[in-house]
């Protein structure tokens, strides 16, 4: 009986076929089998003795036939073990592998273990720790897996396996997070024990996309997310490059071998992982892959939507508040676009009532501050790399942080140094950096332009947030802003001064954390960056070097000829927008500049342009 039935009929795990099929002495069998059980309460222990030898046969052709049969006697007569009494038969059966038996051995075998797992309970641990144990093949299987043979013996006993898990999942709700406590304890900086791992988390998935993810999904991506989690944190930061402060803002998402042997339309080489052959990466990548697909599965079985619930819960309970986390994010930025109209609002939305709701008590362990300019953080980078986000969108958002920010201001107390003035300035840096990558698009709207116009008051408050963000971030935004001439009384902003005095900063200068910057891991960067804005992809609002052939030229409602009445459609604008590619390593003017570019952010030239 395969798993498809189980799923449609899970009753039928308890019907007689588990018995087989077979003649009047498989019947006796069982009769003699429960006898035999009975017997050793009673001090009678040869008929038990003989059943031990049998199940002791495993290797034993001559007695395979009798094996089968003892096993199907048993899986009929479960109520009748004890684990004292029957110790020793019962530890044969949990040290039995799935490796050294033929095909009809191992249903026999797996139909027992079903059944001792989820008659009373009492053997269920046992029964997974055994199922589990077999996710790691034993050596000899590793090392002939080029053998068509051994590769055919591995996708059975795991098919089984994995069948087996299902079962038990579905028959007994608290087997899928007892499953979890039985991976290997310690670092998981080891090759066998990531394999574990691996599996272990596509089956878990598998099991979110059956009837088991209706009930206990949220359970399930829970233990996803913080296996994913404890594997990035695994990851130390020496295996990176790390930035130079002394370079300009954007700098470090250029590599600095662009220079060599660079061809038009090439991307840069993501800041690899695996570059140095560690484990850790390559079993991360391939776990954020599987991730990946699931979610795709989850999109085109239209569920999607219900799944991004259980995925933000985890995501809030396991990485939200996690500082200079690497890769594991990137699973709630692949699903936002896959349903940019729903789950993409639905992020943005939620990590911005995060920060409006700052003032609400938090049983968090965490420090609330944190929390709320983390949720910032992420809300920033997302609007700013989102390629699948509608400007009409960013500039909504970007409106909301703005009237939040011109609150606290009217607001907030004389004392300037206070902590709670952190939450301000995270907001501030927020809308920077957005329009860092936004600038030009959201002020060829002039609707967008004017929600942005209480902004200059608030960088201009006493306060001070230009001196407290981040200087880099602060340095690209006036440079735009002067430029596309963002600010009414532009006089007002002495902006050479500003950008000569930039790096001499606040005392309780924010993080340079933006959690969206490029994915470090290749394979799993090549479901993001289809989606992605790269920096090499901006067109910012002083690039004046313009030719008439390669221009990216912004065109609101078509031409000249939009009227007054369509400025209020903003969407009628929007959908009116064109961006044609400029950027080109075969223009040096524009390679040059791009190396000159900020660097925080490694990833890739694009010959696509914003």
């Amino acid at each position: 009986m395969g798993a498809a039935e189980v799923l449609t009929d899970p009753s039928s795990l308890y019907e007689s076929n588990y018995m087989g099929k077979g003649d009047l002495s498989d019947t006796d069998m069982v009769i003699t089998v429960r006898n035999t059980l009975a017997s050793v309460q009673n001090g009678e222990s040869y008929r038990y003795d003989e059943l031990v030898k049998t199940m002791q046969a495993t290797k034993n052709s001559d007695h395979e036939a009798q094996l089968v049969t003892a096993l199907k006697a048993l899986s009929a007569s479960v109520a009748y073990l004890d684990i004292i009494h029957h110790e020793k038969l019962l530890c044969l059966v949990f040290r039995m592998s799935l490796w050294d038996l033929k095909p009809h051995v191992i249903d026999a075998l797996v139909a027992l273990l079903i059944s001792l797992a989820v008659t009373t309970g009492k053997y269920l641990d046992p029964c997974l720790n055994m199922l589990v144990r077999h996710f790691l093949p034993p050596d000899w299987v590793v090392k002939r897996l080029s053998q068509h043979r051994v590769m055919k013996q591995k996708m059975e006993v795991l098919s089984r396996v994995h069948e087996a898990l299902l079962k038990i999942c579905i028959l007994f709700p608290r087997a899928p997070s007892r499953i979890l406590d039985m991976l290997p304890n310690g670092k998981t900086n080891n090759v066998t024990v990531l394999l574990v791992v691996e599996i272990f988390v596509e089956n878990l998935l598998k099991l979110e996309n059956s009837l088991m993810g209706q009930d206990d999904g949220s359970k399930i991506f829970m233990m996803v997310m913080e296996r994913l989690r404890d594997m990035d944190l695994e990851i130390d930061w020496d295996y990176i490059p790390q930035d130079d402060s002394s370079r300009g803002m954007f700098d470090m998402e250029l590599e600095d071998e662009v220079e060599d042997n660079m061809k038009e339309g090439d991307e840069l080489p993501v800041g690899s992982l695996t570059s140095d052959g560690n484990v850790v990466f390559e079993s991360l990548d391939k776990l954020m892959v599987l991730s990946f697909d699931h979610l795709e599965s989850c999109k085109l079985a239209g569920r999607l939507d219900q799944v991004f619930e259980k995925l933000f819960e985890a995501f809030e309970k396991f990485i939200l508040d996690i500082d200079k986390i690497k890769v594991s994010q990137f699973l709630m930025f692949y699903a936002c676009s896959l349903d940019p109209e729903n789950c993409g609002v639905k992020f943005a939305s939620k990590l911005m009532d995060i920060f409006l709701f700052s003032n609400k008590p938090t049983t968090r362990q965490v420090s609330p501050s944190l929390l709320w300019m983390s949720a910032m953080a992420y809300l920033a980078s997302y609007l700013a790399r989102g390629k699948f986000l509608l400007v009409s969108y960013v500039a909504s958002i970007l409106k909301r942080l703005v009237d939040e920010c011109a609150d606290y201001c009217r607001t907030c107390n004389d004392d300037i140094n206070s902590d709670a003035n952190q939450i301000f300035y995270s907001g501030c840096q927020a809308i920077m950096y957005v329009l860092c990558f936004r600038m030009r698009s959201i002020l060829a709207v002039p609707f967008f332009r004017s929600e942005l116009i209480p902004l200059e008051s608030i960088l201009m408050h006493k306060l001070n947030p230009l001196k407290e963000c981040l200087p880099w971030v602060v340095a690209e935004f006036l440079k735009q802003a002067k430029a596309g001439g963002l600010f009414v009384v532009s006089d007002s902003f002495i902006f050479d001064k500003l950008l000569e005095s930039e790096l001499s900063g606040g005392s309780k200068r924010l993080d340079a954390f933006f959690p969206f910057d490029p994915c470090l891991l290749k394979s799993s960067n090549s479901f993001i960056s289809r989606n992605f804005i790269y920096w090499s992809m901006v067109r910012p609002t002083y690039d004046k070097d313009d030719d008439d052939e390669e221009d990216a030229e912004i065109i609101v409602n078509g031409d000249e000829e939009s009227g007054e009445e369509e400025e209020d459609d903003v969407d009628h604008v929007i959908d009116k927008m064109s961006i044609t590619p400029k950027h080109s390593f075969m223009n040096e003017m524009e390679r040059d500049r791009l190396l000159k570019m900020p660097s925080l952010i490694r990833p890739s030239i694009s010959p696509q342009s914003f």
